[in-house]
């Protein structure tokens, strides 16, 4: 019986991003709006310029905690009117943040809309901030706190950006602060911020979906037209590494089953000339499961279940970082794969079928991210966040595929540098101490934190 030869791939698909139009609204209010009628829905996303890097000194956490309790409650409704409310609109509405924006989303059915815009105007405009909810929402963040100084994934993410990054840098504290910040939080501590951060010169409304561009200014006048705000003045972020040359940061936990590693240095702002190439390179050395990293680690060596690297995109220069869990017992043998293949990468020409598989998979999976209007609504909240092209979603994969081996070279030579590397190992320090020093890749210190 013969067999039917298996179909090879077609030719790649043309596809085109949603097309945005945009208005400001007279208060300084910017009106993004993505008209998808094919999606019988709406998202309504409201970007604000108060992430974490806005935390004050000493305050860090604020922007976290303020962006979580948006939702609680407003001064019209509790929070368990403003959950009912939601409800019967068949939605809901979330608030969060990151290290460069806060974020209230909600998707509802078109013609719910207009209900639903007046809960986001309420919580953007008039949250309550009630003691209560905020006091409840503080000690969750300090549990987790608590939780994550006994957890080593946590610990090694933590304390490799403390070790990188140079003193009183908030990089070098976690987004959304630590236990000796977080502790002196209160309600009157998050009007302050939300006073400070929020208004309408910090905000972007984000329509994606079944909507129009008129009906969604309309919307935008109705419920936000009379926020007023005062000139916000936008902060820096000192993102310079905290040691000259190499580094190794061992933190004891003896009853870890194993070695957290962390390995890396500074990288990049997001707004980079070379993030197309950039992204290919660390597409092939740690970013896909066919990677560099992950095929010596993982499947050539047995070291670990999965290994990875990536450089963490934000407005300043977040951290390149390789992160793994591997047995104890071959700690310094990871280890040292792992600056063998970043020096590798930087040596050697990537063949043209290594760089073929990466670029076809980001080329390819890259439709299939946006299918949804939330996800549109998010990617159009990344190009305002970095001031990205208008045409860049519609070039991505153009970009993707021009990427060519010498470029992925230039800026692994130009991005990598293993002088620079700090190894950050959260494990049982009698086990991996002495392998380790025996690599010789720098001044060595120990923390422990056995509790």
């Amino acid at each position: 019986m013969t067999t039917a030869p298996r179909p090879g791939a077609g030719a790649p698909r043309h596809y085109e991003f949603p097309h945005t139009e945009r208005v400001t609204l007279d208060n300084g209010l910017r009106v993004v709006v993505a008209n998808i009628p094919r999606l019988p829905l709406v998202t309504v996303l409201a970007l604000v310029d108060a992430g974490s890097s806005n935390d004050p000194s000493g305050r860090e956490g604020v922007a976290s905690l303020t962006a979580r309790a948006l939702t609680e409650g407003t001064t019209r409704l509790d929070g368990a009117s403003l959950a009912l409310e939601m409800e019967r609109l068949g939605s809901g509405i979330d608030s969060g943040s990151d290290w460069d924006e806060a974020m209230v989303h909600l998707t509802v059915m078109p013609t719910r809309l207009e209900r639903a815009m007046t809960v986001m105007g309420d919580v953007l405009m008039t949250p309550s901030f009630a003691p209560r909810d905020v006091e409840r929402l503080r000690a969750e963040r300090l549990a987790d706190l608590l939780q994550q100084q006994v957890e080593p994934r946590s610990l090694a993410h933590d304390k490799f950006s403390e070790v990188l990054f140079v003193a009183g840098s908030r990089y070098g504290v976690p987004s959304s602060g630590r236990t000796a910040t977080v502790a002196h939080l209160d309600a009157e501590a998050v009007r302050a911020f939300h006073a400070a951060r929020y208004g309408p010169h910090t905000t972007t409304l984000i329509f994606s979906g079944d909507v129009t561009l008129e009906r969604a200014v309309a919307l935008a006048h109705a419920t936000l037209g009379a926020w007023t705000q005062t000139t916000v003045s936008p902060v820096a972020i000192d993102d310079q590494p905290r040691h000259e040359g190499r580094r190794v940061h061992l933190v004891h936990k003896s009853d870890a089953p194993q070695t957290e590693l962390r390995v890396g240095h500074g990288g990049v702002p997001r707004r980079h000339l070379d993030y197309f190439p950039i992204t290919v390179m660390n597409a092939l050395l740690g970013g896909l499961f066919s990677s560099r990293i992950n095929l010596n680690l993982r499947e050539k060596n047995g070291y670990t279940y999965g290994a990875r690297s990536g450089f963490d995109w934000r407005r300043g220069a977040g951290p390149f970082v390789v992160s793994t869990a591997v047995k104890t017992e071959v700690t310094d043998a990871a280890t040292r794969e792992i600056l063998h293949e970043i020096a590798r990468m930087r040596e050697e020409t990537v063949s043209a079928d290594e760089l073929s598989l990466a670029t076809a998979f980001l080329d390819g999976v890259f439709p299939i991210r946006y299918e949804t209007t939330q996800a549109v609504a998010h990617a159009m909240a990344t190009a305002e966040t970095y001031g990205l092209d208008t045409d860049y979603y519609s070039r991505y994969r153009e970009r993707v595929r021009s990427v060519t081996a010498d470029d992925v070279r230039r800026v692994a030579r130009e991005q990598l540098h293993p002088e620079q590397l700090v190894i950050v190992a959260v494990g049982d320090a009698s086990v991996i101490r002495g392998p380790l020093e025996a690599l010789q890749l720098g001044a060595l210190h120990i923390e422990d934190t056995t509790v």
